[in-house]
């Protein structure tokens, strides 16, 4: 296979660029995952580079996949391990050499409901209110502590874990009583959080230098896609792994930074040549997605970002459809003209599933869901509970924990899944001998079996289902493996007793995933991988082939496309956020509405509806209308003149507001401050608008609004 053949220039450059470091800026739409996957299948065919030697992360399972089946239908190899996202590529380093911290091999990979069952247990033993202490607030705590300061790695790496509990239960502080309890918790059943898997990580390559050299050594080459998503952790972690090859290889947009948040920085795109001498920049900006009238809106509208990498994406489709904007008098009315241009579509012989209905916020769909359901207009909402995170897919994924690691958190969950007679008076006894005797509450469950508590329960027949197949699991499949739990545990009995249909509908499309792994995860066809794989799945990973309209925010769409697509609730106070507060916030907002417009592949349709938002402020269109212009735009409704500038007097307003607040101060920066004096900014607050700062001659940290007076001293 010609691996060079049907690349643009661009594209060639990109795969044919394989030494040092390279940064391609790549605009939706312009082909960036066929570069970033001919230039793996470039360096295995033509240079005979070792897959075991490239590390190519992404941010999505999804991500992963898509470019492992390509890369496997160029190369011929199925061993294409290293495509993987940030903590797949961690799991892996850990699963290796965590021995180097006295941690053991087979921890497992916690995900959120895991966390949250943690800080449930945590808030029951001390006695805490959640309306006091709420769980939102504990995870930012801990995730804080973890990221930004490694605070958690001594006490998991402490081999006395009653110093930790002897800790945990004399901490008075409410927040560091949550800190340690959940660590304490964790360290009970070795468990390692997402933020663990990278922190984790990054302490072995950074204190040991003989496990840095290994790795360093191996990942000749290293890939990053979407790098404009990376966090500081993620930046840490590509540039010690690329550290002794130097060649580091960066795929991303800027334009298409919406997820400061989560940690991404603009900055580590934008920047990335002014860090790595002879860095060598390649734009790609031809677009095979969008019609030039759908480039034209969105190149408009982006162009009013000051802080960027000025491109513009140049389409390769012809059309002559202008982006349509209509503007309402209700939210009523705006979702119906939106069912009325399905129904038009339909008539053209467009298919439900070739139409996208994208918002800023999840409420704004309500309208919009109640018409399509007065029209019988088929629609998925992609939001809710995903497929991983669903009652029965973790019940079964517990039974299958049980089976690996019969750890406590998968033990609580399915001892009465079916229901087995072990209520909370049981339960309180094998928590309180599990932690007398440093063993498992399924330990305990085993060696008191005979005990007349247990006598009259099917806590023995649970105990016979699990020793079976704990036993026979690595001579089964794992399908067979959970097949059989599912029946001999009683937990599809029960599914079907109880006539939960569209449950055991979602059980068999696990069993199907299983099968599809299976077939094509060759030598790493085992229980632990797969475990290991569905912990680090995401919202977007899974996929619905059905024929219905797709609703989903616009974060969730990222990645995505679609020939006909519908922005609605188009208007100031919901798009952009009412929570804006800085011009570095409007820009990641306009960034998002970018991403919204670059979904379309043959036609946008923008749309807005009077009236007031929750705060009772009146709803003006937004001003990435305005900023799109009416050259971009057709209007079906034209807007009277005084409702115009009443929208632009609210927006100059708005922007009155936060005007004095410029500073880019960023996590890491020293800043004074009149009163407090000199500090580190250590973490960002999720709406940016605060800044958690320690100050020297504070025992403990503030968190204070942008509006503060502080000076930055040095970033």
């Amino acid at each position: 296979m010609d691996i060079l053949k049907d690349l643009n220039d661009e594209q060639m450059e990109a795969v044919t660029t394989t030494e040092g470091y390279v940064r391609v800026i790549a605009g939706a739409g312009s082909g960036k995952t066929k570069a970033l996957t001919h230039r793996y299948a470039f360096l295995v065919n033509e240079f005979g580079i070792s897959t075991s030697n490239i590390l190519c992360a992404t941010f999505t399972n999804k991500a992963a996949n898509e470019m492992k089946k390509r890369v496997r239908s160029m190369i011929g190899d199925n061993d294409t391990g290293f495509i993987c996202t940030f903590h797949g590529f961690c799991v892996r380093l850990l699963r290796e050499d965590i021995h180097a911290i006295n941690y053991p091999q087979n921890f497992i990979v916690m995900d959120a409901e895991d966390t949250e069952t943690i800080l449930k247990t945590v808030y029951e033993t001390s006695n805490i209110q959640s309306r006091t202490y709420t769980f939102s607030m504990a995870r930012e705590y801990i995730k804080r502590q973890k990221i930004s300061s490694y605070a958690h790695i001594p006490y998991l790496l402490e081999l006395d874990i009653q110093k930790l509990k002897t800790e945990y239960m004399n901490e008075k502080d409410i927040k560091r009583k949550v800190f340690l309890g959940y660590l304490y918790e964790q360290r009970k059943c070795y468990g390692l959080d997402f933020d663990d898997l990278i922190t984790l990580a990054l302490y072995i390559l950074e204190t040991s230098d003989e496990k840095r050299q290994k790795w360093q050594e191996r990942m000749q080459y290293v890939m990053v896609d979407e790098f404009q998503d990376v966090s500081d952790s993620n930046y840490k972690l590509v540039e010690i792994l690329s550290g002794f090859h130097k060649n580091l290889f960066i795929v991303g947009d800027p334009d298409q930074t919406i997820y400061s948040w989560r940690g991404a920085d603009i900055n580590n795109i934008l920047n990335f040549d002014k860090c790595h001498k002879n860095t060598k920049t390649i734009i790609m900006n031809r677009n095979y997605r969008s019609t030039p009238e759908v480039l034209g809106s969105a190149n408009t509208l982006i162009s009013k970002n000051k802080n960027r990498i000025e491109k513009d994406l140049i389409p390769i489709k012809q059309n002559n459809q202008k982006t349509i904007y209509y503007h309402a008098k209700t939210t009523k009315l705006e979702a119906q003209w939106i069912v009325t241009q399905i129904q038009e579509l339909l008539r053209q012989g467009v298919q439900y599933s070739d139409i996208a209905v994208l918002y800023r916020a999840h409420y704004v769909s309500r309208s919009i869901e109640e018409a399509f359901i007065q029209n019988k207009i088929p629609y998925i909402l992609y939001s809710g509970i995903e497929f991983y995170k669903r009652k029965e897919i973790k019940d079964a994924v517990s039974y299958l924990r049980m089976v690996l690691y019969a750890d406590d958190l998968s033990f609580q969950r399915v001892i009465n899944e079916p229901k087995r007679n072990v209520g909370k008076k049981r339960l309180s006894f094998l928590i309180e001998y599990a932690e007398q005797y440093n063993m498992s509450m399924y330990n305990a469950l085993k060696v008191n079996i005979d005990n007349n508590l247990f006598v009259g329960t099917k806590a023995k027949a649970f105990v016979d289902v699990i020793e079976k197949y704990q036993q026979l699991h690595k001579e089964k499949s794992i399908s067979d493996i959970l097949t059989n739990l599912l029946h001999d545990s009683g937990y599809e009995q029960m599914m079907r007793t109880n006539g939960e249909q569209e449950r055991l509908d979602n059980l068999a499309e696990l069993k199907q995933s299983i099968f599809e792994f299976e077939r094509t995860s060759g030598e790493e066809n085992t229980l632990e991988e797969y475990l290991q794989n569905i912990a680090l799945f995401s919202n977007t990973d899974k996929e619905d082939r059905k024929n219905t309209i797709k609703m989903m925010t616009v974060h969730a769409a990222k990645g995505l496309e679609f020939p006909y697509v519908f922005i609605c609730g188009f208007n100031e106070g919901i798009f952009p956020s009412k929570n804006i507060k800085r011009f570095d916030e409007m820009e990641e907002e306009r960034r998002l509405a970018y991403v919204a417009y670059t979904r379309a592949e043959t036609m946008l349709f923008i749309s807005d509806a009077e009236g007031v938002n929750y705060d009772n402020s009146i709803r003006y269109p937004s001003r990435f209308i305005f900023d799109t212009g009416e050259d971009c735009l057709k209007y079906l409704v034209e807007l009277e003149d005084d409702f115009v500038m009443q929208s632009m007097q609210w927006i100059r307003l708005s922007e009155d507001k936060f005007s004095s607040c410029k500073t880019q101060i960023k996590v890491g920066d020293i800043v004074e401050h009149v009163k407090f004096g000199r500090g580190k900014v250590i973490a960002k607050e999720n709406d940016s608008s605060v800044f958690v700062i320690k100050f020297d001659k504070l025992a403990t940290e503030r968190n204070l609004s942008f509006t503060a007076p502080l000076k930055v001293i040095s970033q």
